[in-house]
């Protein structure tokens, strides 16, 4: 244990530095005219629509009421406070971001919707069509739709497309991940407003809305439910599946599918399941995704699922392992946090997003712990195509709570972490105990942990679809946790199919799935518990490349001085420490991290992109002995 190394962790009072523009080499090469131009959502896909990305008029305002005139241009999906949106300010709390476009629609027809979709405005979105409001969404990191088609006339429309934000990024209870006011250390830049695609599709009067594609490899089957938006009204069901396919690294779309499909379905109901004769099953080697085209009256979409289950059984050592498919699995993690020094929370492009995890594979790692943060759905669809199994954590969220009590002291001094009294799961009002961690975890607000329950439940809901996902992280070291076990069931329920880490790190309910551990100062060690053990946090290895940093401060969990030194230290934990571990019971290690992201300089990549931080024949090396 390194006292130094440990007291440098903690948070510092001088005010940061202005951070370097780095770029990264998409950002340096983006079409303003064509921005993220990709299909949004790859597990619903219909061929009629229109990506709104681009130049978008812009104003800041110090109140509600609409601008006199607006300050300028913003290029839509890049959040103000970034490089690539050409504005560079920080949405203050106390202040309004506006954003207005014209939506040229120039063949509307009756029998016919206009659907208008935002995949993510942080934080509190007002929309308004042609002057009039008509819908208000809050909460940073989930889509929701506008139906435009009460503003439109048969043939040609132009509409006017408002959007009024407000962000009150860690001055509020609203969830936000790492983002904040007075950034520094592990927290980063605060963004605001549009910051994934704004697109629109049409659709016929009845459509889908949502569609869950389950499998049972055990059973050779998929169970199919479809949510239509005027109920169970229409018996004219068609499905189609494709024999599964692994796609080429240069191939990005699953469709179109050649060749017959190999199941077909004409079904009188909404939810039905079709067999499947010698099923191939999804793995990290052998990505299997069987593509799948739908048809409820007029309305057509196509989507993909995998053969694939997880589970957790016990070797014959008598230690619980986390299984793919009934075979033990160790999970080689990296930690993601999704920051870019020119987008900020947006990447610049779909290929920046297939560069992050392909160059997670190259080093060696076939698990990906997205942090704090939802991706936009492309990202889950490339791990699906690619082979990378993701853990998704909830993002948090609460009023102030110290760092120090939650993160800090922990992290120095508990490993592997203090475990608290298991609440009773069902009660008409908080004990005294339940209030004090309220207090303590910034939960005292009732209205923020409603709606923590209920984006727990929307953030499912988005992305269960995606077979990637193998385990939910409920809440981490604390940040904004309460009603630990009342969560962990809602999360159960919601879906029982993905394990669950119900508190990374510490403050353990003993609740859901797995044993998790964050440990960066003391020797790795076993944890005797009766579910998983996972070292969900460890390493942090610090190398600042100063032509590919942000900042000449930096922080991390241990200083290395060179590229060399970091790769030997970090093939040392990976191929010498943590074999020993796994051996006694260790089902998985999360390293931190895989980018830099600005202060922080402890990722195997620079910020930008632009170096890795371990050579190639070293990744090769990892490679082979971790397979």
């Amino acid at each position: 244990m390194n006292i130094k190394e440990m007291l440098g962790t903690l948070p510092k009072k001088e005010k940061r530095q202005p951070l370097a523009e780095l770029s990264t080499s998409w950002g340096q090469a983006l079409d303003p005219k064509h921005v993220l131009e990709a299909y949004p959502r790859p597990r619903m896909r219909r061929p009629e629509y229109e990506i709104l990305n681009g130049y978008w008029q812009y104003a800041i305002t110090g109140s509600g009421k609409y601008p006199g005139s607006f300050e300028g241009r913003i290029l839509v999906p890049f959040s103000p406070e970034s490089q690539l949106s050409g504005v560079k300010r920080q949405l203050r709390p106390d202040a309004f971001l506006w954003y207005e476009r014209a939506i040229h629609i120039p063949d509307h027809t009756a029998g016919f919707r206009r659907l208008l979709h935002f995949e993510a405005v942080d934080q509190c979105a007002c929309i308004y069509i042609n002057g009039h409001f008509v819908r208000k969404h809050v909460g940073g990191y989930l889509p929701f739709s506008v139906d435009l088609t009460p503003f439109l006339q048969p043939g040609a429309n132009t509409l006017r497309l408002t959007v009024r934000v407000q962000d009150f990024s860690d001055a509020s209870y609203h969830s936000r991940g790492k983002q904040k006011l007075s950034p520094g250390g592990m927290y980063y830049t605060a963004q605001s407003g549009i910051w994934q695609t704004v697109w629109m599709e049409t659709v016929p009067d009845h459509y889908m809305t949502d569609l869950d594609l389950t499998a049972d490899p055990k059973k050779g089957q998929v169970r199919v439910t479809i949510e239509e938006n005027l109920g169970k009204s229409f018996p004219d069901t068609r499905v189609k599946i494709w024999d599964a396919v692994i796609l080429a690294d240069d191939e990005k779309d699953l469709f179109p599918c050649a060749g017959e499909p190999m199941a077909r379905k004409i079904a009188d109901a909404l939810t039905f399941t079709l067999d499947l004769p010698s099923p191939k099953k999804w793995t990290p080697e052998t990505p299997y995704l069987y593509p799948v085209e739908i048809t409820v009256g007029k309305d057509t979409v196509r989507s993909y699922f995998a053969m694939r289950d997880f589970q957790v059984e016990t070797d014959a050592e008598g230690f619980p392992r986390i299984c793919l498919d009934h075979k033990a699995i160790f999970l080689n993690g990296v930690l993601d946090q999704g920051y870019w020094p020119d987008g900020l929370y947006t990447a610049p492009s779909d290929e920046a997003l297939i560069y992050d995890i392909r160059m997670a594979k190259e080093l060696g790692f076939n698990m990906i712990r997205k942090h704090a943060k939802i991706e936009c759905r492309r990202w889950y669809y490339h791990c699906d195509r690619l082979g990378m199994i993701v853990w998704q954590d909830m993002v948090n969220g609460g009023s102030a709570y110290s760092p120090l009590l939650l993160t800090y002291l922990p992290t120095l001094l508990c490993v592997p972490g203090p475990t608290a009294k298991t609440a009773r799961s069902s009660r008409v009002r908080p004990t005294l105990s339940e209030k004090l961690e309220y207090r303590l975890t910034g939960r005292s607000d009732p209205r923020g942990r409603l709606e923590f329950s209920k984006e727990v439940l929307a953030t499912v809901k988005l992305l269960k679809g995606f077979p990637s996902i193998m385990a939910w992280v409920l809440f981490n070291e604390g940040w904004g946790q309460f009603d630990t076990r009342r969560l962990t069931r809602l999360l159960r329920h919601a879906d029982p199919s993905r394990l669950i880490d119900s508190a990374s790190g510490w403050f353990d309910h003993r609740e859901g799935d797995i044993k998790s551990v964050h440990n960066y100062f003391y020797k790795l060690a076993p944890v005797k518990d009766a579910r998983p053990y996972v070292l969900s946090e460890y390493g942090g290895y610090v190398c600042h490349i100063k032509e590919h940093s942000a900042t000449d401060t930096t922080y991390g969990y241990r200083d290395c001085r060179s590229s060399l030194e970091l790769e030997d230290a970090f093939c040392r934990l990976i191929l010498e420490d943590l074999p020993p571990l796994i051996r006694k019971g260790l089902c998985g290690a999360v390293y931190t991290q895989l980018t830099d992201i600005e202060e922080e300089a402890n990722g195997l990549l620079t910020y930008d992109r632009r170096v890795c931080k371990i050579s190639p024949s070293a990744a090769t090396r990892l490679r082979k002995e971790r397979s």
